[in-house]
């Protein structure tokens, strides 16, 4: 489903259920050896679509460790996001000479716990947020963008931002289970190259009780 979200040359892979707990690197076995078996099993399995899509691009089998902040660390040359959720584990990679960054969120369609809105909405975001949105649970998308909005400004800056540092407007497409969101950023920065960054264009889908939300960066 996240494919399509995102351009052709973004490579996807996606999974419902888990695999792959059985092909950790060392490294990777080693950051859930004391976790509990669902955590691992989330953690296998979207490193098992990471895998995927590198192989997709050519690239072979290579140890997928976090970073600062926890984000994914990628062979050189290469840009990507990773997301997982009850029912849900998907990874998008692409080159990074032909796309700057990548970021994917995926959510469950349900409502956010009781004062999360309020901690992550804009005055600007929160009627649009609270109203019936014909199956779709505005606010856990509002949270799904922002989440995704921070998973392609992080890689790109080194800087971390706070949900009100960007404000999300959505649009519905020919239907009322998909879209588009522009998020307008409200805190300065660059790309590496000098180019400043001011927002970000993304698309949102709702099918199979999930929510996801996808932004692909290019030159």
């Amino acid at each position: 489903m996240i494919d399509e979200l995102l351009p052709t040359i973004v490579v996807c892979a996606e999974a419902f259920g888990d695999e792959g707990e059985n092909e950790l690197y060392p490294q990777e076995a080693a950051l859930v050896a004391n976790a509990v078996p669902g955590r691992r099993a989330e953690f296998a399995t979207v490193r098992a679509c990471a895998r995927r899509a590198l192989a997709d691009l050519g690239l072979p089998a290579a140890p997928v460790l976090p970073g600062v902040r926890n984000v994914p660390q990628w062979p050189a040359g290469v840009v990507g996001s990773m997301t997982h959720c009850a029912g849900y584990r998907g990874a998008a990679l692409a080159l990074s000479a032909s796309v700057v960054a990548v970021g994917i969120d995926a959510e469950p369609n349900g409502p956010l716990p009781e004062g999360v809105l309020a901690s992550i909405a804009l005055p600007s975001e929160v009627s649009w947020a609270e109203a019936p949105g014909d199956g779709v649970r505005r606010d856990r998308l509002l949270f799904s963008a922002k989440e995704c909005v921070y998973k392609t400004w992080f890689p790109l800056t080194g800087v971390a931002i706070d949900f009100e540092d960007a404000e999300i407007t959505f649009a519905y497409g020919e239907d009322s289970a998909s879209g588009t969101f522009e998020a307008r950023l409200l805190r300065p920065g660059h790309r590496p190259d000098g180019v400043p960054l001011t927002g970000f264009s993304g698309r949102w889908l709702a099918r199979q009780g999930l929510l996801l939300t996808a932004i692909a960066l290019t030159p």
